[in-house]
């Protein structure tokens, strides 16, 4: 099973065996550190999505150290 890394600038979590950048926004600042998450589907009609600042469908980390 590969780690999930989760971006600490967008909150975006990314499941890879190799990587040194975000995938979403390219933020090299990634940790093994998060709890919770949550799967938004349709950021254009999600209040969560608003209120997180996020644009685009995936995974994202709820709490972020």
């Amino acid at each position: 099973m590969a780690k999930q890394l989760v971006c600490r600038d967008c909150h975006r979590i990314q499941e890879t065996e190799e990587t040194e950048s975000c995938i979403a926004c390219g933020s090299t600042s990634l940790t093994e550190d998060w709890a919770g998450y949550v799967v938004i589907g349709h950021p254009d009609q999600s209040v969560i999505a608003e209120e997180m600042g996020v644009t685009e469908p995936g995974k994202y980390a709820l709490k972020v150290r």
